[in-house]
C-alpha cells in the first residue's frame, strides 16, 4: 500500500461496523481517512486504480458484510463537511456533510426546494451516488454538478446530465470519490420552508423505527406499488432471522435487534424477497448496497 507523502490516516484491516447504522459487518483490509482534498488525491494517484476503492459515507443504506470489504475504504472527515452559500438560490457542500445540514442551510438562506433532504438521513456523497430522495422529490432535481476524485487519483466536475440519473441510481464510477457538490433551489420564504421542513421530519418520526439500528428503506418501490405494502401482504411484518427482524414500524426497514450479523440482515432480506415474490409475483429490488465479503 503506497504510503509516500500521505498526511491523513491508514489503518489495516480497520473494523467498519462502528461507522454504518446496522452496527454489524467485517473491517476493511485497509481505511483511508485523508487530511484534505490534496491528500485525497495524492493518495489516489498512488493507487493508480490497480486497488478496489470504496467511498464510505454516513453508512445508513449499506449493508458491510461480515467477511469484511477489499482494497481500500476511504472516509471523509471534516475538510469535506462545509456548506457555503454561493449565489441566491445556489450552494455548494462537501460530501462528508449530511444533507440534513444542507437542507437547514438552505431554508436559513431562503433557499426553497431541499426541504425533502430533511428526511434522508444520508451524506451529500451518498445521496449524489444513489440519486437519493423522498415525499415526491430526488437529488437529480436539485443537483447542478459535483467534483469527483477518480480511483487514479483524477479530479473531474461531473454535471447533472453526466451522472444520467435513474430511480436510486447515477452513472458515476465505481471507485469514484465525490468531494463536493452543488445544488439549487429556487426563492422562498424561511419560515414556510422550515415549517415544511418540521412537517417532514415529523412524519419521518411517526413512521419510521427512527433510533433503531436499520439501514433505512431497504427495497426500492416497484413502478406502481410500494414495497412496504408488498411486503405487510406478504405476513412478513415483524419476520425475523437470527437477531435481524423486519420491523413493525415500517415494513420496509430492517433492524438489527441488538447483536445480528449482516450475514442474518442480508439473509432476512431475500426471505422478504422471496416471500413477496411467491405473494403477488413481484421481484423487490434492493436500494440499501451491499459491500464486501460474505
Amino acid at each position: 500500500m503506497p504510503t509516500e507523502n500521505i498526511r491523513g490516516r491508514l489503518t489495516q484491516n480497520a473494523p467498519l461496523a462502528k461507522f454504518v447504522w446496522f452496527k454489524s459487518g467485517g473491517n476493511a483490509d485497509w481505511l483511508f481517512e485523508p487530511e484534505d482534498l490534496d491528500d485525497l488525491k495524492s493518495f489516489c494517484e498512488q493507487l493508480d486504480g490497480e486497488i478496489p476503492v470504496m467511498a464510505l459515507g454516513v453508512g445508513s443504506n449499506m449493508i458491510i458484510r461480515d467477511g469484511g470489504v477489499p482494497g481500500v475504504v476511504i472516509k471523509l472527515g471534516k475538510e469535506f463537511s462545509e456548506v457555503e452559500i454561493t449565489g441566491e438560490t445556489t450552494l455548494t457542500a462537501g460530501s462528508a456533510t449530511p444533507v440534513s445540514i444542507v437542507s437547514r442551510r438552505a431554508a436559513k438562506a431562503g433557499i426553497d426546494g431541499l426541504s425533502f433532504f430533511t428526511g434522508i438521513p444520508g451524506s451529500v456523497g451518498g445521496v449524489t451516488r444513489m440519486n437519493g430522495g423522498c415525499y415526491g422529490r430526488e437529488t437529480c432535481d436539485v443537483l447542478v454538478d459535483c467534483d469527483v476524485i477518480l480511483p487514479d487519483g483524477q479530479f473531474v466536475t461531473l454535471t447533472n446530465k453526466e451522472l444520467q440519473y435513474s430511480y436510486r441510481h447515477s452513472a458515476l464510477p465505481d471507485g469514484a470519490v465525490v468531494v463536493a457538490a452543488r445544488f439549487e433551489g429556487f426563492p422562498g420564504d424561511p419560515d414556510t420552508i422550515k415549517a415544511e421542513m418540521n412537517r417532514i421530519s415529523s412524519e419521518r418520526k411517526d413512521s419510521q423505527p427512527i433510533g433503531s439500528m436499520t439501514g433505512g428503506s431497504t427495497f426500492k418501490n416497484p413502478p406502481g406499488h410500494s414495497s412496504w405494502k408488498l411486503i405487510d401482504e406478504a405476513g412478513c411484518r415483524g419476520l425475523r432471522n437470527g437477531g435481524a427482524q423486519v420491523s413493525e414500524k415500517h415494513c420496509n426497514f430492517l433492524i438489527n435487534t441488538g447483536n445480528a450479523t449482516s450475514t442474518e440482515i442480508e439473509g432476512l432480506g431475500e426471505m422478504v424477497r422471496e416471500k413477496v415474490y411467491a405473494h403477488s409475483g413481484i421481484q423487490l429490488e434492493w436500494e440499501i448496497k451491499r459491500v464486501g465479503r460474505p
